[in-house]
């Protein structure tokens, strides 16, 4: 029987139309290894792997962890793992953003 981890992940791969394997690929893990944290009672991984999936799938490694089995991430979820994954980018690339962003201010 699968955890709300588990659950979580294959619901959020699917939403991603990724399969296994490229889940798998995106985070450095193997594709059994995904596989056994989709399907098994008590997974257990460690926080860097957490941290992988979850920037993998656009949400935060605590939404991952939490146990309600709320399958959908909610609004500040989804910010949440824009804004960590925003910081991990290099100056220039934040520069296009911002620009971006002060493009839709000007209409």
């Amino acid at each position: 029987m699968p955890s709300p981890l588990g659950d979580k992940m294959r619901a959020l791969r699917k939403e991603k139309k990724l399969s296994l394997e490229q889940l798998a690929e995106l985070t450095d893990s193997s594709k059994s290894y995904i596989w056994e944290l989709e399907n098994k009672d008590v997974p257990r991984p460690s926080a860097d792997k957490i941290g992988r999936i979850a920037a993998a799938l656009e949400v935060t490694p605590e939404f991952l962890l939490d146990q309600r089995d709320d399958l959908t991430p909610d609004e500040e979820i989804v910010d949440e793992a824009f804004f960590r994954r925003y910081r991990k980018l290099e100056p220039d690339v934040k520069k296009k953003i911002r620009k971006i962003m002060d493009a839709f201010d000007d209409e």
